[in-house]
């Protein structure tokens, strides 16, 4: 598999270090048009006469076109981007559209702006149209119980695929469970002492985070039942540089859900730990400065170096510990493979439960925005270089500067250059790939080729379609480094695409949720579902299906599994998914099982809706018949006209009702 980014033969900073906070230098000829005239005044008139007129068109602007460009072209609109609620990553998103050249408004901006850049949430405010940088659903999909539920999904079906996440419980409802195997276990192998990471589900930055021998011991923190957690192994052999563990922070872009869309960061940040590292025992458990990698904990400790530069610090560059890897014989190519498969993976894992939060707030008609994200990956290198994921964030830090403390509580905002380097380049690239102005070329530039292949003499004109593209582009990008994104899905989507079957069964499920902008299935729609799909028979009668939607949602929904609304939610409709298809297919394995489900109900959901479609066919006809016969002067017994326009019209309606419910 190709890697995400090669690494520079010179294992030097990327070329984003070497700008300065602001716009770039540019070259003469991409100056903006304004400063150009502004030196053709000084200059005064030159051999072509007065300032302002070229050799083409002797000053008198082209039928159409704008002036105050080279050349007589259209000036570009500067896309708007709307930063009042960019929070933390302000400062490196100011650096950012500086060096795009697009126009900023920090206190928002009462017409429509087309980015919308949110700290936070995807519900910071109300927006219609453009584009905002969260996803709805996100911060959710992403704490730690929910990505432990939907990777836990994925290791059922896919064990060894999904063997790059630490073995996890839920607390409180697990902990019986979680303790009656890890005395098995140790019952089996009474040399096997592990570690256990006990992390509550909406901490951050460190918060809560603490390590265990024994599953005793969390009945000593108490408060599992007001804050719940996720307790997981520790990973006890990780890869040390220096003699210290860190982890690697990675930056993902999730640019479309439908169809999904991948982007991985050539680089990211590596963020150490401040004490030599030691196996866990009972005398260190508690030194979190040893054990734990989070930046905002470590920063407390007294052996924290501030970086200077990529190489060295508390906080570096990842392609500085690759670089020290490879003069080490590692193969990081191989490395950066093992990442972006876990990446893939993760996202894969993901977004099912995504699209019933995004059908949610925007379904399908309604007017909104569409959506991307920056995503933070933490992982964790063991010493055989395999990846683990830690965790994944919605809002990762994007700040740009740290604070120093200059005297006992007085403390001071003293830039990064490590961070800066990373983060602006990321923000600054996520903005050039979502560009609004951009897909409005390519989609002029697709209609002008398809107009040009219908007449020959136009495609000589025009010319080859990636010279239209780069001739579109090059304004745009000039003087701007190149992408430090690169695509990984689609791009390997053969090699993954058989692990997507939770996603077709999120296609089920919202397809059945009837009432838009729901995320719980009602017993109605459940039953509509088992019936259209043909799942029930002699041996499962409906009375059956109605026990089944009973006790699965009451379980989950004693969970404490939103309360807002009643109803089977999506993590519930997985387990009797699931639960259905061991039934129908008990020979099989377990993804076999399911992939045999899905596919039995998507040929009779398609039976169906081929069904309706002629249904609705005939409708037609034969209102077309009628129409014909009235106005040919054929005369109808008043009767039988009236029965006919009756069954007619109520054919019309349970098709329109049919329709309208499904």
């Amino acid at each position: 598999m190709e890697p995400a980014g090669a690494l520079p033969r010179s294992c030097s900073p990327a070329p984003e270090a070497a700008e300065p906070p602001g716009s770039p230098a540019l070259p003469a000829e991409e100056r903006p048009p304004a400063a150009a005239a502004r030196e053709a005044r000084h200059r005064g008139p030159g051999p072509q006469g007065p300032a302002g007129r070229g050799a083409r068109g002797g000053g008198r602007r082209a039928p159409g076109r704008r002036g105050g460009e080279p050349g007589g072209r259209a000036r570009r609109p500067r896309v708007t981007v709307d930063s009042s609620k960019a929070k933390t990553s302000l400062e490196a998103l100011k650096i950012s559209l500086r060096q795009l050249r697009w126009k900023e408004f920090p206190f928002g901006r009462r017409l429509p702006c087309d980015i919308y850049w949110h700290g936070v949430s995807f519900h910071d405010n109300d927006i219609f149209s453009g584009q905002v940088n969260k996803f709805p659903g996100m911060t959710e999909m992403v704490r730690k119980i929910t990505l432990s539920r939907a990777v836990r999904t994925m290791q059922y079906l896919f064990p060894l695929e999904y063997n790059f996440y630490p073995r996890s419980w839920i607390l409180p409802d697990e902990s019986s469970f979680f303790e009656k195997e890890i005395r098995m276990m140790k019952d089996r192998d009474p040399s096997w002492k592990p570690t256990f990471i006990v992390k509550p589900d909406g901490g951050c930055q460190g918060d809560g985070i603490y390590l265990i021998k024994d599953p005793s011991d969390i009945r000593l923190t108490g408060g599992l039942q007001s804050r719940p957690a996720v307790v997981q192994e520790y990973i006890c052999k990780p890869l040390l540089v220096d003699k210290l563990k860190f982890d690697i922070r990675l930056y993902v872009l999730l640019k479309s859900l439908e169809p999904l869309e991948i982007y991985i960061a050539k680089d990211g940040l590596s963020r150490f730990c401040t004490e030599p590292y030691q196996e866990p025992t009972l005398k260190n458990l508690h030194q979190v400065f040893m054990h734990l990698t989070n930046y905002s904990l470590n920063i407390h400790s007294g052996n924290f170096i501030h970086s200077d530069n990529v190489n060295t610090g508390s906080k570096r560059t990842f392609s500085s510990i690759l670089c020290r890897l490879s003069s080490k014989g590692v193969d990081v190519k191989k490395v950066w493979s093992d990442i972006i498969s876990l990446v893939i993976k993760t996202i894969i894992a993901l977004t099912p439960e995504l699209k019933v939060y995004y059908q949610s707030d925007i379904p399908a008609g309604k007017p909104g925005p569409t959506c991307f994200q920056i995503l933070g990956f933490d992982i964790l290198l063991m010493k055989n270089l395999k990846p683990m994921l830690l965790e994944v964030n919605a809002n990762p830090s994007m700040r740009i500067e740290h604070e120093q403390e200059l005297s006992p509580g007085v403390f001071e905002n003293v830039p990064s250059p490590v961070d800066e380097e990373v983060k602006v380049a990321v923000i600054r690239d996520t903005l050039r790939l979502v560009d609004p102005q951009k897909q409005k070329k390519k989609d002029i530039q697709s209609q002008t080729l398809e107009h040009v292949s219908d007449a020959k003499e136009e495609l000589l004109d025009a010319g080859p379609p990636d010279r239209l593209e780069h001739d579109a582009n090059k304004n745009t990008e000039a003087g701007l480094p190149s992408l430090c994104l690169k695509q990984v899905f689609p791009k390997y989507a053969k090699q993954f695409n058989y692990l997507r079957l939770v996603d077709r069964v999120a296609a089920l499920f919202i397809r059945f949720l009837g009432v838009k902008g729901t995320t719980k299935l009602g017993p109605t729609g459940f039953r509509t579902f088992i019936r259209n799909c043909k799942l029930s028979n002699s041996n499962f009668s409906m009375a059956s299906v109605d026990i089944l939607y009973i006790d699965i949602t009451r379980r989950w929904n004693s969970m404490g599994i939103d309360h807002k609304e009643s109803g089977m939610c999506w993590q519930a409709f997985v387990e009797a998914f699931f639960c259905l298809a061991q039934k129908k297919y008990k020979s099989l394995p377990l993804h076999e099982q399911v992939a045999s489900l899905i596919d039995f109900c998507e040929y009779h959901l398609a039976v169906l809706d081929e069904k309706r479609l002629v249904c609705g066919r005939g409708i037609v006809e034969r209102r077309n018949a009628l129409v014909t016969c009235q106005t040919d002067g054929l005369q109808l017994i008043p009767a039988a006209h009236t029965s006919l326009l009756n069954r007619m019209a109520t054919a019309s309606k349970l098709a329109d009702y049919r329709n309208h419910q499904y």
